[in-house]
């Protein structure tokens, strides 16, 4: 009898997030699927992990599945997957997320990516699958009522993970970063990732008592260069980016030489 492949999927935008039952209805065909995913709200919390508190992981029945609800960040669910549930996944799935995970500074602080990336540190490789919105605000609704269709998204998700399925993860990748356009007018494009998504910038307000408060905010980068994961999403293609885990500027070592030398 033939075994299907084991899939761990997890997420940042919590167990109920109708991004990670988009991608459990696309993956459950082909896979066995097991979900062990923050119990709440945990985006931009990068690949942080939780070594000064105790974990909690429950599992609990959700649409008639049991899943595993883990009250920590989403690297923290992948070493309870990994390490004690001893789930040894063929692969490692992130997302659905709610939001595009494009550019250097996304990547850096995405907890969709860094769940992704955290699997591949610890030996599995990983997709990160991010849907575009047209609305930035829809990032900071509630998660279990996002009113964007995920059919297109589910038909992506199944493919990708179908082809590295049958041929085999990128030999020199760590992880597979998937971005999805809301609307789809394009095929796949392998990409690099820009430098900035966002135009930085911080708000100042006064609370009820005048005291200062800040907000982090900014618009969306308008547009990058050609072969960038943003042109990418911009033109509607679906962006492919190949990630490694290792951050060494490997053209800057002889000025780091030159410059450190006895």
């Amino acid at each position: 009898m033939h075994m299907k492949p084991s899939i761990l999927l997890t997420n940042d935008d919590g167990v109920s997030s109708v991004g990670l039952w988009a991608a459990y209805e696309a993956l459950a065909p082909i896979a066995d699927v097991t979900i062990v995913a923050p119990a709440t709200q945990q985006s931009a919390v990068g690949r942080s992990i939780s070594i000064f508190e105790p974990l909690r992981a429950s599992q609990i029945i959700m649409n008639d599945i049991p899943v595993w609800s883990v009250a920590g960040k989403p690297t923290d669910a992948v070493i309870i997957g990994l390490y004690a549930l001893k789930l040894n996944p063929t692969l490692i799935v992130s997302g659905i997320n709610i939001g595009e995970n494009l550019s250097f500074e996304s990547i850096m602080t995405s907890g969709t990516a860094g769940a992704a990336l955290e699997g591949s540190n610890q030996g599995t490789k990983g997709i990160a699958f991010s849907l575009q919105v047209e609305d930035q605000g829809e990032k900071f609704d509630d998660p279990r009522h996002n009113e964007q269709n995920f059919d297109a998204a589910k038909r992506i998700v199944r493919d990708v993970v179908s082809r590295i399925l049958a041929q085999g993860f990128c030999p020199h990748a760590d992880v597979i970063n998937v971005n999805i356009p809301s609307v789809i007018k394009g095929t796949y494009e392998v990409t690099r990732l820009a430098r900035k998504l966002f135009h930085t910038g911080v708000e100042k307000r006064f609370d009820p008592r005048g005291r200062p408060y800040f907000w982090i905010n900014g618009p969306l980068i308008e547009d990058a260069e050609e072969g960038t994961d943003v042109h990418a999403i911009r033109k509607g293609n679906i962006s492919i980016t190949p990630i490694t885990l290792d951050c060494t500027a490997y053209k800057a070592e002889s000025e780091a030489r030159t410059l450190f030398s006895p």
